[in-house]
């Protein structure tokens, strides 16, 4: 027990974390001597964590095949988990699978079997099809969001995971949603609950602003005026309303990204981390967002269009007021529109005037190169401070991916900085440098 006790305190070290919460301390034990743990807890308590440590826990080092199996509703949380598995720097292999991208790239990573695999149903039900790995040495079953992946659209592919995997001994469901069923094909037998849904964890405001015109638009800007120098998200219900609140926003010179399942997968990913590194405060989104994706807190939500279920209201609200930070959700509604029901305890905001919107100083530059280059964060800092010439306070976020990194800069002389490094060496290789459009 002492052992595991350290080994936690090296991975919280190393993700820069203190101490545990109490959800995520009683997540520990009560995975770690159950055999089946249903977790509910809201968006932003920290549950990805809070099931990791458990995991890797009671992951044997001698096992060369793949111990675990994380499923997951979207690329995006699939993602997300492989980086944080990553950063928690155990010493054991994660890989993500999922749809949207090549099945052969999938083969050549789990030629080594990773100790943990995270995937999309679909995904993961072909690849246990076609045999692409062992699945005998799967003795942890997670699913992440299990109230998205037990829909009916995945329920073949839960169906033949759950079916193939017999040898598994640990099943564990997280959710920010309480009232979901529970299929009898998951084959739960006594599980232990977790609940903190019932427990006031948030410290968030909802205020409405009532528009002047129809369209909204005039007094998104207002809005967005009002609320200084924050960083949130915009939702929207449908895409063709991300595409005229963004050509809205482009035309007011309002800088932004744009995130939904309509967009490629590379763009989603390139507008998350400009929103991560601080490029753009704002990304106008579908409730693609509202959960499932790595973003660090945010100082507000709005409501463009309502939502149309508590669900979704609950979930968009949960990106801000987060681990018992303050936030707010502004529900922006025409003079004769109804709220629905289910939004409650709001107060009502007066915004008269237009002031001006704060602006990033922040870009964010493309490296072409990356981890399968054996670069590290140090080696990127290392070229922009001694090449680059630029101080610590321009350096921002380094985000590492497999053959590229993406790098957020504060420097008013962008371009004399990329011509400064363009097709220099990192490491052993050559790199192209680049502004990221």
């Amino acid at each position: 027990m002492a052992e595991n006790i350290k080994n936690q305190q090296a991975i919280l070290s190393k993700l820069g974390i203190e101490k545990l919460n109490a959800m995520q301390e009683e997540a520990f034990n009560t995975v770690t001597s159950n055999a089946e743990t249903i977790l509910l807890s809201p968006t932003g308590t920290g549950k990805t964590l809070a099931f990791l440590l458990p995991l890797i826990d009671g992951l044997n080092p001698n096992i060369k095949n793949i111990q675990a199996l994380i499923v997951v509703p979207s690329r995006e949380l699939a993602i997300q988990i492989e980086q944080v598995i990553r950063e928690m720097g155990s010493g054991y292999k994660a890989n993500a699978v999922y749809g949207g991208r090549s099945g052969s790239k999938d083969k050549v990573e789990l030629k080594h079997p990773p100790a943990i695999l995270i995937g999309t149903p679909g995904r993961v039900a072909d690849h246990i099809e076609r045999e692409t790995f062992e699945i005998n040495d799967i003795k942890t079953l997670i699913l992440d969001e299990f109230d998205k992946s037990l829909e009916v659209g995945f329920e073949e592919d839960m169906k033949f995971i759950l079916q193939e995997l017999s040898s598994v001994k640990k099943k564990v469901l997280t959710s920010a949603t309480q009232k979901v069923k529970i299929p009898s094909f998951m084959g739960l037998k006594n599980p232990k609950r977790i609940n903190y849904l019932t427990k006031k964890t948030s410290n968030l405001k909802i205020q409405t602003v009532v528009a002047n015109k129809p369209d909204k638009l005039d007094s998104l800007e207002k809005l967005l005026g009002q609320v200084g120098k924050g960083s949130g998200i915009i939702f929207c219900n449908l895409k063709a309303s991300i595409e005229i609140v963004s050509n809205f926003l482009y035309n007011k010179k309002i800088n932004h990204g744009c995130f939904s399942g309509d967009l490629e997968q590379l763009d989603r990913e390139r507008a998350l981390i400009k929103f991560r590194n601080g490029t753009h405060k704002i990304l106008v989104a579908t409730d693609l967002a509202a959960r499932g994706i790595d973003v660090p807190e945010m100082d507000f939500i709005i409501h463009y269009e309502l939502p149309t279920r508590p669900d979704e209201f609950i979930h968009r609200n949960g990106r801000t007021a987060r681990m018992h930070s303050n936030g707010t959700a502004y529900i922006l509604k025409s003079q004769h529109e109804e709220l629905p029901i289910f939004i409650k305890d709001y107060e009502e905001l007066q915004i008269n005037s237009i002031k001006n919107i704060a602006k990033s100083n922040w870009n964010t530059i493309h490296i072409s190169g990356g981890r399968k280059d054996k670069i590290s964060k140090g080696d990127i800092a290392g070229l922009f401070f001694k090449q680059g010439n630029i101080n610590k306070e321009e350096l921002g976020v380094i985000e590492l991916k497999q053959d590229c990194a993406y790098v957020a800069v504060s420097n008013s002389n962008i371009n004399e900085l990329i011509n400064k490094l363009n097709n220099t060496k990192l490491k052993k290789k050559k790199v192209r440098v680049s502004i990221l459009k």
